[in-house]
């Protein structure tokens, strides 16, 4: 017994060196009572950490702490998006002058690792208690980020609205939950997809539990109709924290979506994987993904503030996102996974010259950036970069994540829906193109200097613009750690 708990400790590790982490900025906060770079780095390095253990137990495959949680391929890659995703937004706290003029110490920090302890969980969760607790984990922490300039009005609003959403959509998933088991006598996932495969389950009751866990997964990912919450917790929180929840909690939020779904409504065969009897919940995901990029771009073309911009350009990343599940194969799997590869960096990339641009003319107003790009031209070089990515430009990242989306639809002869998937690609390009059009075409005033940059900022700037060019030249590392991970425990 002693030494299975110390098997299932030893794959259990990165979880426990960000925890360790967060523990230990607590104690260092304690000790230094101020805001420090200090506690900073010790959190980089609980990371590092994680990461090391993360890529030692890539290849592993195995349940622990009895049927709870899995290690597998599928779980250690959303762990390295996690990590790497967390240490960027540390940095980007550290630059951040919405941050620096706050009258919190170290806060942030611990705040940080344990939504990303939680995000690690949701990962790799296979019983619904535990999915549930690992997503309460991430979320309660993510509310309290959203709420941390408590002295901003727009701030404790955008805080109150996401623990009123959060606390609803929470109720209506785990009532879900409660459903699933009382038709099946299981939490676990595989053991509810070995239940309705063998036995005729009530499919009212069955259909109704589908649609309320997609309200409580689709909350966290911000897809139509339940993303009424981003844009104005976007809006309120701290640029740092709006990018946090862009990616971090998003992607933890598909991480959750794919395998719970893949894992228990769907029989697999070897023919190959069919939805589970009349539980059609892959046409539903159609009419959701269709609705998030719809509303997602449409809405963004009127924005006149960029913070509120990349909040509905997250709801209409999330449709795309989405198109590969719909498939119900190995290779939609694939592609969600490179798109999401694509997602981190030019997403983190867009927040990081969000920040830059906030701290020097303090406002996300698009209208008041006009000439940026004459004023400090790298910052204009890099959002051009980030902003076509986004949008799916050839020679970028973002556009190696669209092609596979695209070519799966394809190839499941969904063409119908790869159109519509690439018009609304097309729509997106107005309104990215319009941030880089004021920023380029509408000249500076004769007062205006050249807005002035360190070195640090620059070089942060760089290590996420070169992976965005890299992976979009030469997408094969990429493509490779996709298919590698694209097995999910139980499922091969």
């Amino acid at each position: 017994m002693t030494q299975q708990v110390l098997n299932n400790l030893n794959s259990f590790l990165p979880e426990i060196s960000v925890f360790t982490a967060m523990v230990v900025c607590i104690i260092a906060d304690l000790f230094l009572k101020r805001k420090s770079l200090i506690v900073s780095l010790l959190a980089i390095i609980g990371l590092l950490v994680s990461l090391f253990f993360i890529i030692n137990q890539f290849t592993e495959n195995k349940d622990i702490f009895s049927r709870m949680i899995v290690v597998d391929p599928y779980s250690n890659f959303f762990k390295i998006i996690f990590a790497v995703s967390t240490i960027f937004i540390i940095i980007f706290f550290e630059i951040s002058k919405e941050i620096k003029k706050s009258f919190h110490k170290n806060e942030h920090l611990f705040l940080i690792l344990a939504m990303t302890g939680g995000a690690y969980m949701m990962a790799s969760s296979i019983n619904m208690l535990m999915i549930y607790l690992s997503l309460e984990l991430a979320s309660i922490s993510s509310y309290i980020l959203a709420g941390y300039k408590k002295r901003n009005k727009k701030s404790t609003e955008a805080a109150m609205k996401y623990v009123i959403y959060g606390a609803a959509s929470s109720g209506i998933m785990l009532y879900a939950m409660s459903l699933l088991y009382g038709l099946t006598g299981s939490f676990d996932i595989f053991k509810i997809n070995d239940f309705l495969l063998k036995n005729p389950a009530n499919e009212p009751l069955l259909i109704i539990s589908v649609i309320m866990l997609l309200a409580g997964i689709g909350y966290k990912i911000s897809s139509v109709p339940f993303q009424f919450w981003t844009p104005d917790v976007y809006e309120g929180a701290p640029v740092p924290v709006s990018g946090f929840l862009a990616v971090t909690s998003a992607v933890a939020g598909m991480s959750v979506l794919v395998r719970f779904f893949l894992s228990t409504f769907v029989a697999i065969k070897p023919e190959g994987w069919q939805v589970l009897g009349n539980i059609r919940w892959n046409e539903l995901l159609i009419i959701l993904a269709i609705a998030s990029m719809l509303m997602g771009n449409m809405v963004a073309l009127w924005q006149t503030s960029l913070k509120r911009l990349l909040a509905y350009s997250s709801i209409a990343h999330t449709g795309y996102m989405m198109l590969g599940l719909l498939v119900v194969n190995k290779m939609g799997m694939t592609a969600i996974l490179i798109y999401i590869s694509a997602y981190l960096f030019m997403n983190l990339g867009a927040f990081l010259v969000l920040i830059l641009i906030a701290n020097k003319l303090n406002t996300d107003d698009i209208s008041k950036m006009g000439g940026l790009a004459f004023r400090a031209p790298i910052i204009g070089i890099a959002m051009s970069v980030f902003m076509f990515s986004l949008s799916g430009i050839p020679s970028t990242v973002g556009f190696i994540g669209k092609f596979y989306i695209f070519s799966t639809l394809v190839k499941a002869n969904m063409v119908w829906l790869a159109v519509i998937a690439m018009l609304n690609s097309v729509i997106s390009l107005f309104f990215y193109v319009k941030v880089l059009k004021v920023m380029y075409f509408t000249k500076p005033n004769p007062s205006d200097t050249r807005i002035p940059y360190s070195f640090g900022n620059y070089l942060i700037l760089l290590l996420l613009i070169i992976p965005t060019i890299f992976f979009g030249l030469y997408p094969a590392p990429i493509l490779r750690l996709a298919e590698l991970s694209a097995t999910i425990f139980g499922i091969k």
